[in-house]
């Protein structure tokens, strides 16, 4: 079994991409669709409130610090190659890391930038806000299984 400081390291990358998860869950599960009812202007103004709201250091302590951890977890996997939980180790952070990070970076930061700089009531927000949605969630969809299951797998590796 996985102990001593390795082990710590292990349960708070589980806790943190846990919570991640629990968070990209909510926006997949109801939040996305909850705005996805209002008109276009009421429901591109509350999401760039949100995505401002998002960049706080609250959030944003426990999705890069996850991605810290992560990245820790995986080097210092590489490195000792511990004689349990290594494949797990290794899995749920490549999962977090390309799963979560890097789509969030590559496909809906990008998408949240380009409606940052539309106008709520503006004929240019009205049209993006349907793709938006459409593709912003299916991107999140990705987000929320990555990030599962890389709790899994960290679950895996302390058993």
């Amino acid at each position: 079994m996985i102990d001593g400081p390795f082990f710590v390291l292990t349960v708070l990358g589980l806790l943190g991409t846990g919570l991640v998860a629990g968070v990209f869950c909510a926006f997949s599960a109801f939040v996305m669709r909850g705005l996805a009812a209002l008109p276009a202007a009421q429901g591109v103004a509350a999401i760039q409130a949100v995505n401002t709201a998002a960049l706080r250091p609250a959030f944003m302590a426990v999705f890069l610090g996850s991605t810290v951890l992560c990245s820790v977890i995986a080097v210092v996997t590489f490195v000792l190659w511990p004689r349990q939980g290594a494949p797990e180790l290794l899995l749920g952070s490549a999962l977090y890391l390309f799963g979560s990070f890097g789509v969030t970076a590559a496909a809906n930061v990008p998408r949240n930038e380009a409606l940052a700089r539309l106008r709520p009531g503006a004929a240019e927000a009205a049209a993006y806000w349907p793709s938006y949605l459409r593709e912003w969630t299916a991107w999140n969809h990705v987000r929320t299984v990555a990030s599962a299951a890389a709790t899994l797998a960290y679950a895996l590796a302390l058993t």
